[in-house]
Order: structure tokens, then sequence, then C-alpha cells
């Protein structure tokens, strides 16, 4: 895992996200690949519209031409490698079409002050079409210790162990790594295989497992986050399908949505 792949737009989870990234291009000895997105803007069909897309896309591209030179200057002052392209549309498909050469992808989970476009319809959509890992990182974040702890969910499923095993570069750096399995009688795959397997890497994971107790997955995962003072989590993106989750709730959704720290995603 060697390839940072982060999105650049001048908004209120960039500096999260560029933290991130060179935490993790740091600590994995990588190269950060800046894809800097100018937004096409958003019309709603007024009679006039085409007279300021023109205007509201030169303004755009014009501020992150100002946020490419700021980034530029800070970035030559860090001590990793990184290159850069520009590109106008919208996030998902500008990150797609350049996921083909990175390892993992930093966007934000969703913000609460920057509604356009929606940043966890953007890690959602990466998720399941990328093929990608997905850090996902509240826009409170001020860095990634890679050389912390880690909490690895675990129920069992595929996109759980595609998680995990794509986490492995990540998790050998980890003091200290949790397995939490929720005990709802539903695991096929018990999590002591999942922690053979990490130890065959060498990384010595504890298991945890909680009773839900009327709480969801979700919940159930953020107050672990809290009282096992975690630096990220580890976990499967979108188990079940979308539609089921946007009903009633689902882990990944809850996490995208309210996590205090950053979320390693794979599907």
């Amino acid at each position: 895992m060697k390839n940072v792949l982060l999105l650049v737009h001048d908004d209120s989870g960039q500096e999260a996200r560029l933290q991130v990234a060179l935490d993790l291009a740091r600590g994995l000895d990588g190269h950060l690949q800046c894809l800097d997105v100018a937004l096409m803007p958003m019309t709603v069909g007024a009679p006039y519209d085409g007279m300021f897309i023109g205007e509201m896309l030169a303004d755009e591209v014009k501020r992150e031409e100002t946020n490419k030179a700021k980034l530029e200057h800070r970035l030559g002052r860090e001590d990793v490698p990184f290159s850069w392209t520009d590109v106008t549309g919208d996030f998902e498909s500008a990150l797609a079409d350049a996921a083909g050469m990175a390892d993992i992808i930093v966007v934000n989970r969703k913000l609460t002050t920057f509604p356009y476009p929606d940043t966890r319809r953007t890690a959602s959509e990466l998720i399941v079409h990328s093929h990608r890992p997905v850090m996902a990182v509240p826009e409170t974040t001020k860095s990634l210790d890679l050389f912390g702890r880690a909490l690895v969910a675990w129920d069992g499923s595929t996109c759980a162990s595609a998680a995990m095993i794509a986490a492995v570069p990540l998790l050998k750096l980890a003091e200290k790594v949790t397995i939490l399995e929720v005990n709802d009688g539903s695991v096929d795959t018990p999590a002591e295989e999942a922690a053979a397997y990490l130890g065959r890497y060498g990384i010595h994971a504890r298991i945890v497992r909680d009773e839900p107790m009327g709480q969801t997955v979700g919940q159930l995962l953020l107050t672990a986050t809290e009282t096992q003072a975690v630096d990220y989590v580890v976990m499967g993106g979108f188990g079940h399908r979308r539609t089921t989750e946007a009903i009633f709730g689902g882990a990944t959704r809850t996490m995208l949505t309210e996590s205090p720290v950053p979320v390693f995603l794979a599907h």
C-alpha cells in the first residue's frame, strides 16, 4: 500500500483529509496523489441558468487554482513525494477515474458545514464501485496515529474479511489491535479465525465480544471508538444492500455520518 489518492478541494474537510493522507504516506513510505476537483455548478433548471453556469464554473476554477498554489507550497515543505492532477467534474466520477493506480482513497465522511455535494454519498459510491479501500475522515480530524490503536469491526462477512485483509499494512504498524465481534448469533466465521489470520502477519489482536442489548451495530461501534480510545476503525462497507441500509440505518451509514475517528472501509 504505497499510493494514497487524496481528494483536493477547498472545503471544510480539506485540512483533515490532507493531514490524514500525509500521515498515511509517511507511515507507509508512500506517494501522495493529489486530485484537485473543480466542481461543476449545481443548477435547478431556471430559464437563465445558462447565463451563469460559465461564470460560476470560472469562479470555481479560480478558487481551486488559488487552493492549488497554497497546497503545493505547503507540500513542498513536507517529507512526502506528491503528484498533482486537475480535473473538472464531480467528486465521485473524478475519484473513480483516478483510482486505478491508487491503493487507498482519502475522502471525508459526512460534513456538517459543506452540504453539497454530499460527501457521505461520495464515500459510499467509492466503497462499492472503486474496488479500492476508502479512508473516510471526519472534518475535525487533526492527524492519524498509525502507531496507536485500531479497532476491527467483525461480523464474519466477506466485506469484513476484505476490509481487514486490505488494512494489514496499517494494522502491522498499530500498537494495539482489537477485533470487536457483536454477539448477535449471526456470525458464521468467528473472530478467532480473523485473529489467527492477523497473527500470521505478526499482528497480535485481542478479541472483544459485545451484546447488542437493544442497540444497533453502528451504535455499538460508536461507543467502542470512545471507550477504547481508538485512532481508527476498520470495517466492511455495505455488507447489505444499500437500499436496506438506507431504510434501516446500517452500521456503514452510521459510521459515515457520526464516526469521531477515521474509518477504513472496503467492500
